[in-house]
């Protein structure tokens, strides 16, 4: 399975001239003014510039800040990086996977995690409820944000009125590295329970190539039949991978 881009020798450079030494503190005691201030210099540039203004390591060094407040967390930083690839991989990793670093605890296993679940929040909250033709990008954004970095595949359903407004979306089910079971019957089933008049189908590929299985197209061809019969449009079914997606109406799958 090809892995998203590395941690770079060039990036993993940066540490070594850092002020802020690998340095653990006694509890009750004081931290050193190096790494006081180191914090509250990557706080300042943060406020000051934003997201943009840090790399991925400076900015996961910040939510581990929260986490391991009285030790330097650069290097840690550094293997989660190493590991994971991208700060991306590393916030979405399983918490199972997680802990598997060293240094990595109940503590920064849920900040990582509750990072995560804010990401997923706040990119649901620019789709749902909104008319999808006019939020597209955004609705490609949560996909990706959800479901590009899963090692397992998921399938999502999401149900829009006759307005294609954006009313609900399903995670249907989970299943494999390479395989997940979806049954064109409960597809159809929800949409009549929640009024839906259309349908998108998303789904990932943990691999990271989107490009469809033959599975997929036979699964896809049977809950379009499924669909039609009951007046049911099927918008698109669009297959997440690391760093793209597919859709099946661009194709001309669909």
């Amino acid at each position: 399975m090809t892995r998203g881009p590395h941690f770079s020798d060039s990036q993993a450079a940066l540490f070594d001239h850092d002020e802020a030494q690998a340095t653990s503190i006694p509890r009750g005691g004081a931290l050193p003014s190096y790494i006081k201030d180191h914090r509250a210099r990557l706080r300042e540039r943060f406020m000051i510039g934003g997201a943009d203004a840090l790399p991925d390591y400076e900015l996961l060094e910040l939510v581990l800040f929260r986490a391991i407040p009285r030790r330097d967390v650069k290097p840690l930083a550094r293997q989660l990086l190493e590991t994971f690839g991208d700060f991306n991989g590393v916030v979405s990793a399983p918490a199972a996977r997680l802990r598997q670093v060293n240094g990595v605890g109940e503590a920064v296993a849920t900040e990582l995690k509750i990072v995560e679940a804010a990401a997923h929040r706040l990119a649901r909250s620019k789709v749902l409820q909104r008319q999808i033709v006019s939020s597209w990008d955004a609705l490609i954004d949560y996909c990706q944000t959800t479901m590009a970095h899963g090692d397992i595949e998921q399938f999502r359903i999401l149900f829009l009125d006759r307005k294609n407004v954006l009313i609900a979306d399903e995670r249907q089910a989970r299943g494999t590295i390479d395989h997940v079971p979806v049954y064109p019957r409960e597809v159809v089933k929800r949409a009549l329970e929640l009024n839906a008049s259309a349908i998108i189908l998303v789904h990932n590929h943990p691999s990271g190539d989107p490009t469809p299985s033959q599975a997929d197209i036979e699964m896809t061809a049977q809950i379009q039949l499924a669909a039609d019969a009951l007046g049911i449009t099927l918008h698109d079914h669009l297959v997440i991978g690391k760093s793209r997606e597919l859709s099946f109406r661009s194709e001309g799958l669909l």
